[in-house]
């Protein structure tokens, strides 16, 4: 590396299994393709699909589905000298079933335990880390020793420089003390310039749905710039002097569970071009909105032309 990372993301990386029929329960479904997956990863993907020099710090099992997830890492333009393999744990597989518009259940088989929750503070590259534009983070990275402690060791030594971001990725399954999450999340937010996350989410980091309340609080927490999801009532994004909610973009939805990443990947890529926050959304939405239109996660992430065919076909404004 002769210059600092665009972006580096650092938690959950695993084996998508998604089936290829659609409506039916998986104990009907009779194939299947397989994808790279994983929060962090695919907003890694997502970056790397926007041009942007983009690398994940995570861990594999020493198997044959760690050998794919290299591969694929390397064929996406994804940096992976920070994927480093577990000897003691297999390599994650998540399973979906789809049922558009709105409902798709997730299946992690992440035991005994998961390799990228095995992340140790002494095998961070710090100066990396501190170096990259775009530093980004996951709650899921908080629910264990001892990727919790490293994640909290990254965020200290980053120390708010360039963008950090805290993508509250609220797993309640990986949780079994939800308030121990509530704790973690309260944890991390003094480290982080940005915090984005549904309503869920925020609900869990600070004890509020409602979407200007989450956006407050967020702020009072520390973090300069808060994105609170709202589903069909598209994205508040506040700072402490701007606030804009940008209207979701329709589309006929094929697997909505990539598009929360894609978007990661698309406000990593408006933030690093200096977009004001109006612009920024848009993109981002757009970004989601496409990836929600297809079956995968990591090779559905458009490119920027795709993102701009698609606003340019929706006019600010347009239902």
């Amino acid at each position: 590396m002769t210059s600092p990372f665009d972006v580096i993301t650092m938690g959950r990386i695993g084996v998508d299994i998604y089936p290829l029929q659609t409506g039916v329960g998986l104990a009907k479904v009779e194939s299947f393709g397989k994808y790279l997956g994983g929060t962090a990863t695919n907003v890694a993907v997502a970056a790397a699909r926007l041009g942007r020099g983009s690398a994940v710090i995570t861990r594999t099992g020493a198997d044959p589905f760690g050998e794919f997830l290299h591969e694929a890492l390397r064929d996406f333009g994804v940096d992976d000298r920070w994927v480093t393999p577990v000897e003691q744990y297999p390599t994650p597989v998540t399973f979906c079933e789809l049922f558009p518009p709105d409902d798709f259940p997730l299946y992690f088989y992440r035991q005994p335990k998961a390799p990228d929750l095995e992340i140790h503070a002494d095998e961070l590259d710090y100066d990396a880390i501190a170096d990259a534009r775009v530093f980004w983070m996951t709650g899921t990275g908080l629910a264990e020793e001892p990727s919790r402690s490293a994640t909290l060791a990254a965020l200290r030594h980053r120390a708010r420089r360039g963008t950090t971001v805290f993508d509250l990725d609220w797993r309640p399954m990986f949780w079994p003390d939800h308030d121990e999450a509530t704790h973690w999340y309260q944890q991390a937010l003094p480290h982080v310039t940005v915090a984005v996350g549904n309503l869920d989410e925020c609900e869990r980091a600070v004890g509020t749905r409602d979407p200007e309340g989450a956006a407050e609080a967020l702020l009072a927490a520390g973090v300069e710039l808060a994105v609170v999801k709202q589903g069909p009532n598209g994205v508040l994004a506040r700072t402490r002097d701007e606030s804009t909610t940008a209207p979701p973009v329709p589309v006929d939805v094929v697997n909505g569970l990539g598009a929360g990443d894609a978007f990661g990947g698309a406000l990593c890529h408006g933030l690093l071009a200096g977009w004001d926050l109006e612009r920024t959304m848009r993109f981002a939405n757009a970004a989601g909105a496409l990836v929600a239109s297809r079956l995968a996660c990591s090779s559905a992430m458009p490119y920027e032309h795709e993102i701009d065919d698609l606003l340019s076909s929706r006019p600010l404004g347009a239902a």
